[in-house]
């Protein structure tokens, strides 16, 4: 598939970034400019940018605009050696504030961790650690399309070899929109689109915040891929059905022994696919592996507003004097798993804590 017809999320423009406003899909396409540090972080955090892997991006850039922003040379005593630690003391600021704004996504730290290293290994002045801080931001961006092409290609090669096209349910949104362009479960979708292997997608509409209908359902719809929403109650009624071939999730964080953190209502379909036994697939980059954990019991849990559950749009959906949960996302147990797809192939979640753990950067 040609780059030019992709979705973009996050891109950098002369001297600022453009995010599009994935809170105002699919009635409006809407882009917003962003040229400070905690403009950044309030749109990580209001997910007008979300999906782990495009937080992961925005935050790079978070982290760069930050570093713009501090301002050396006015000290009493300065030099290039006190220049740099104040540098590097304002800049770990910049990261904190970047990492309160969704704990359960780890590539969000993953990108700060890596812009902060790269800060720290850098010599040179103040001026030139900013130039080498947006180009490690860019390069996370561009190695983020190459990332989730290659999952996609390998996520097509685990697939089943039925005799007809296949079908496919996905959950919430890992498309373009949740990366930095093609898409984690949706760009195993689209390679097997452009393999022409797909018959059809199934989107779960993904409740609260409708990600699945709003978003997978606008990606698909741009390109042509045939898609069909449902309610999240009906994935049991298709597959029982016959209806899925397969199911292909995304992930926000995926601990040591492949226990995986994805929208909530994943841990739902993994359990219905078990029963009718039908594969799932989790479609994540590496950097969504977090090896400092041992199993997701360990994985925080962000808990939004309840007003996502409680209405939509001006519409109250429950009586006054109800109480609410509202966890942003659930836990797939490892063993449930057919396979998790990253950018250096399918493994098994028992494979993960093999050679893979020494690739993370």
């Amino acid at each position: 598939m040609s780059l030019q017809n992709q979705v973009y999320p996050v891109l950098w423009q002369a001297d600022h970034v453009l995010l599009i406003d994935q809170t105002r899909l699919p009635n409006e396409y809407a882009l917003v400019e962003i040229s400070r540090s905690d403009d950044m972080a309030q749109a990580i955090k209001t997910m007008i940018v979300r999906g782990a892997p495009a937080i992961g991006v925005a935050a790079a850039y978070g982290m760069y605009l930050g570093a713009r922003e501090i301002e050396v040379g006015d000290l009493k005593e300065t030099s290039a050696s006190s220049d740099r630690d104040f540098f590097l003391t304002q800049l770990e600021a910049v990261a904190q504030k970047l990492r309160t704004t969704r704990p359960t996504a780890v590539n969000l730290f993953w990108a700060i961790e890596r812009m902060l290293k790269t800060a720290r290994q850098t010599l040179g002045s103040v001026d030139y650690l900013k130039q080498v801080l947006l180009e490690t931001a860019q390069q996370i961006n561009a190695e983020d399309i190459e990332t989730c092409q290659a999952i996609g290609d390998y996520g097509l090669s685990v697939l089943p070899r039925e005799p007809h096209k296949l079908r496919l349910l996905t959950h919430c949104n890992a498309g373009a929109l949740a990366t930095a362009g093609y898409g984690t479960a949706l760009g195993v979708v689209r390679s097997t689109w452009a393999a022409d292997r797909l018959e059809r997608v199934y989107a779960d509409e993904t409740r609260p915040r409708l990600q699945g209908a709003k978003l997978t359902a606008w990606e698909c719809v741009q390109e042509g891929i045939p898609v069909t929403v449902i309610t999240d109650n009906m994935a049991a009624h298709c597959m029982q059905q016959g209806m899925i071939d397969a199911v292909v999730v995304g992930a926000d964080r995926i601990a040591a022994n492949g226990d995986t953190a994805n929208k909530i209502g994943t841990y739902s379909v993994a359990l219905i696919a078990k029963a009718h036994n039908i594969p799932f697939f989790v479609a994540a980059p590496l950097s969504t592996i977090d090896f400092k954990i041992t199993n997701g019991n360990q994985i925080p849990i962000e808990e939004r507003d309840p007003v996502e559950v409680y209405q939509v749009g001006d519409t109250m959906l429950c009586p006054p004097g109800v109480e609410y949960y509202n966890p942003a996302f659930d836990v797939t147990p490892a063993a449930l798993i057919t396979a998790i797809v990253t950018e250096h192939g399918a493994f098994s979640p028992s494979q993960l804590q093999g050679e893979l753990s020494e690739k993370v950067v």
